[in-house]
């Protein structure tokens, strides 16, 4: 079975659509290696071809666009399963971090208009590559969350910098909670755009086929010229109008983190993570069920990968998403060959017994001098593997450039 499913979808004028399909629903649509490799193989011959308009992405099956990464695979890399030597988190591990952050900043940059289908679960890897799509769409069914605190990682594919843009301090609270956002809130927090009926992605597709796309030299160097620019701009208008025309009403009520945003803007107040801990975890048992969830979530959370998230949002505050996902790809690494993302993936996805043992186990130990043994750099000046992200409009594979 194809990990991804691929279809052009012709056009009345002549342009094609192009439609990738996450396919491995028995795993919630989990994220691989090879879904990545396949995504970024055809996603750069599309951005290529000038006959493709738009792209969309979307998922099999009824519960989940993208629960996350395919964190078995991963464990068996740092088992030593999957190739590698001790204490590099395997090869299976260093290959998926960078082709997944590769792809994540490919979206973000990509020269035409992409369509995300967020339905269902959408989750972690889920996440990564829904945020950077031009036209985001949640379901009635969506709930949108960055749950990596839970299995011992800390919010990656970009979360360090796109959490920073949410409204108020809600970026910090939901990656140190992985509380779960439901449409309304997705909308508001500007992580969606649109709010589709479950069952209108058929018409949607049908209704893009009869738009009147614009062609021309898109992808690589030539979207950067006039007739690039001008073709990209008129499709993002095109898609947009019909997303539109297709959406549910959007006067929805306030959601639980709109509500609580006064609160939640207090509660992460200040540089001080302890005091900041405290105050949400004391949250357990709270009159509102989704900040109890929150405040429990925390309380359960490896404190390392808490620290982790809360250094890695303060320090991407003003760095472009290219520096970010460099930082994130070093303590990624870090949390696979010394960290507790072995550990959590063994408590919560293998044995399941739930129990994981963090270590450090006390919050007080995992502090700033802690981490940043999972910030040094292992590259020389200009080594890093994903070091030509910002010279390149969507570098898709590795050691592009002359300083990867």
């Amino acid at each position: 079975m194809n990990a991804v499913l691929f279809e052009e979808l012709a056009c009345d004028n002549g342009m094609r659509l192009g439609l990738a399909t996450l396919n491995s629903p028995e795993t919630l649509n989990g994220l691989s290696l090879d879904m990545c490799r396949a995504l970024s193989e055809r996603l750069a011959s599309w951005a290529a071809d000038p006959q493709v308009a738009a792209v969309a992405l979307a998922g099999n099956g009824e519960k989940a666009f993208c629960a996350g990464g395919d964190l078995r695979s991963l464990y068996r890399s740092m088992r030593g399963e999957a190739g590698g030597s001790p204490g590099d988190g395997g090869a299976y591990v260093r290959e998926f971090f960078e082709c997944e952050y590769r792809l994540d900043y490919a979206i973000h940059a990509y020269p035409k208009p992409v369509l995300c289908r967020g339905h269902g679960l959408v989750m972690g890897g889920g996440m990564g590559l829904m945020a950077g799509a031009s036209h985001r769409v949640v379901c009635p069914s969506s709930r949108l969350a960055m749950p990596e605190i839970g299995v011992g990682l800390f919010p990656d594919v970009g979360g360090s910098w796109f959490l920073n843009r949410l409204p108020g301090r809600s970026g910090l609270f939901l990656g140190l909670t992985g509380a779960a956002l439901e449409p309304a809130d997705a909308l508001f927090a500007g992580l969606a755009d649109y709010l589709l009926p479950e069952d209108a992605w058929p018409g949607l597709l049908e209704s893009l086929r009869r738009q009147p796309w614009h062609g021309g030299p898109q992808g690589g160097p030539a979207a950067q010229d006039p007739a690039g620019r001008t073709a990209r701009a008129a499709n993002d208008r095109i898609a947009h109008r019909a997303l539109s025309q297709a959406a549910a009403r959007t006067d929805l009520p306030p959601g639980p983190l709109r509500r609580n945003l006064p609160r939640i803007d207090a509660l992460c107040a200040g540089g001080d993570l302890p005091e900041i801990r405290r105050g949400i975890a004391a949250l357990a048992g709270d009159a509102d069920p989704w900040m109890a969830r929150a405040g429990e979530s925390l309380a359960r959370g490896a404190p390392g990968s808490i620290r982790l998230a809360f250094v890695l949002q303060r320090r991407a505050r003003l760095m472009s998403l290219a520096e970010a996902l460099r930082e994130e790809y070093a303590a990624a690494l870090a949390c696979a060959a010394h960290g507790d993302l072995a550990e959590g993936i063994r408590a919560l996805i293998v044995d399941k017994d739930r129990r994981p043992r963090w270590q450090p186990a006390d919050p007080e130990a995992a502090g700033e001098a802690w981490a940043a043994r999972f910030l040094l750099p292992s590259w020389p000046p200009g080594g890093h593997p994903l070091a030509d992200l910002d010279s390149h409009s969507f570098p898709l594979t590795p050691n592009q450039g002359e300083t990867s």
